[in-house]
């Protein structure tokens, strides 16, 4: 079984890109965009304390006429942070995503922050092993 440990060895990107609750917006946006990525862990003290995201710049920022220059990042950031292991299994992550509608989801071991796991990266990984079964069943079909 696949879990999101596999994911995170399986990225193209292996960094875990992030800023501090008192860097602006602005900031978190150029990172954004500079690194073609959805979201950024918040990190104060070397602990998560939050997760921006697109959706929250959107919501929270341009919905709310706020300025990107000024506001913060731990004014418009989650707080409370849903965050999985790297040993929990890939459909585990997705039904996660699923119910509480989220596009990311930190990986953490003991504390520790190991990466970050997309929708995208998990439709990927199951895609990849459905194409595996079918590989497999047609070998066995055939004979090979």
């Amino acid at each position: 079984m696949a879990t999101a440990g596999d994911v995170l060895r399986d990225k193209d990107i292996t960094e875990v890109f992030s800023i501090a609750p008192g860097a602006t917006v602005l900031e978190a946006l150029h990172i954004m965009a500079e690194r073609k990525i959805g979201a950024l862990i918040v990190i104060e003290d070397g602990q998560v304390v939050g997760i921006l995201s697109e959706r929250d710049y959107a919501r929270k920022v341009a919905l709310m006429e706020r300025s990107s220059y000024t506001t913060e990042v731990r004014d418009i950031m989650t707080h409370d942070v849903l965050t999985v292991d790297s040993l929990t299994p890939i459909e585990v992550c997705m039904s996660l995503m699923t119910e509480r509608r989220l596009r990311h989801l930190p990986v953490l071991d003991q504390g520790r922050l190991q990466g970050m796991v997309s929708i995208g990266d998990l439709v990927k990984a199951i895609i990849s092993r459905q194409q595996n079964m079918i590989d497999q069943l047609e070998q066995y079909i055939r004979g090979s």
